[in-house]
């Protein structure tokens, strides 16, 4: 099978084209600046913001898995769109010119907007995404279903909750810097859904391997819920800490997340949210359409993410 690989060498991309060429598949690399995967094999450089790829990349591909796009970043709105919207349609219908079978777009539950709920959110409980990063991705997705409804390319739009896996980044990696530096033990309370990176690339190469007709919009987590004081007690253990001590009030953590809050320039109480709110996905309709089962747990795979990959502070 011949696979066209987009943000190849990202946190998802790397594992993924590893997955793939162990597997004997024909892998092309794609990524922004053209670095090499850590097997050392060159990828091609094509900056999506202001280039197509070449036809001829897509010529004879399988499936494209496309991963690469603007995240949590301190862009411009208009630099959301063009990436994670238009490229992102751009190099799908590319794709379908070329006769791809099946094009698969990473979204986020981002797309989803702010939670009205604290029960397990499905695929239609959406509202409106508040910042430029979930509503890129949901403008991609509205597109994706509306021009490929009746494409004979297979669609499948992903909606992966926080992913964790080997060397992680952005809040997991915040949180267990913090570890190491004396964090106390954060208060009880909410929970957010997550997957583990393996379990994910795992269901990318299902869908390579039976692409399903039509289009069609999953949620992707691994079923569990899982709350900022656990995560915190189970990195502490796998640095080999004892229990934390949670000496710091309350309010103290209130004032912490607002503080972060305007460092980042973001108004309200998000660091907040992020911490100890709930946001929690059901994985039931795409365990149901696929039979793909999430087999990573947290507590097994923690000590991969922290131990010997983290440069002491």
């Amino acid at each position: 099978m011949k696979c066209l690989v987009s943000g190849a060498t990202g946190f998802i991309g790397r594992q993924l084209c590893q997955q793939l060429a162990a597997r004997g598949d024909t892998v092309i690399p794609l990524s922004r600046s053209g670095a090499s995967l850590p097997t050392g094999i060159p990828t091609r450089a094509v900056d999506l913001a202001d280039t197509d790829p070449d036809a001829q990349l897509l010529r004879g591909v399988d499936v494209v898995f496309h991963l690469a796009g603007i995240a949590h970043q301190h862009a411009p709105a208009e630099a959301y769109s063009k990436v994670n919207f238009q490229a992102s349609l751009k190099l799908a219908h590319l794709a379908a010119e070329a006769g791809a079978g099946c094009f698969v777009f990473l979204s986020s539950v981002k797309a989803m907007g702010p939670s009205s709920t604290t029960r397990p959110r499905s695929e239609g409980d959406c509202n409106p995404p508040e910042d430029p990063y979930g509503s890129s991705k949901w403008q991609a997705e509205c597109a994706l279903r509306e021009q490929f409804a009746d494409s004979n390319m297979a669609v499948v739009i992903l909606r992966p909750a926080l992913v964790y896996g080997e060397s992680p980044k952005g809040n997991l990696l915040s949180l267990a810097r913090g570890v190491r530096r004396g964090l106390p033990r954060p208060p009880a309370g909410g929970g957010r859904s997550m997957v583990a990176l393996a379990d994910l690339v795992d269901l990318l190469c299902l869908l390579a391997d039976n692409p399903p007709p039509g289009v069609n919009t999953w949620i992707v987590s691994d079923g569990a819920s899982h709350s900022t004081r656990e995560i915190y007690d189970l990195l502490r253990a796998a640095m080999g800490k004892g229990r934390g001590t949670g000496w710091l009030p309350h309010w103290g953590w209130r004032l912490g997340a607002w503080l972060l809050d305007q460092t980042g320039g973001v108004a309200g109480d998000r660091a907040w949210d992020k911490l100890f709110g709930a946001e929690c996905y059901s994985n039931d309709a795409v365990v149901a359409a696929t039979g793909w089962r999430p087999v990573r747990r947290l507590e097994d795979l923690v000590a991969d993410m922290v131990i010997g990959r983290e440069k002491p502070a």
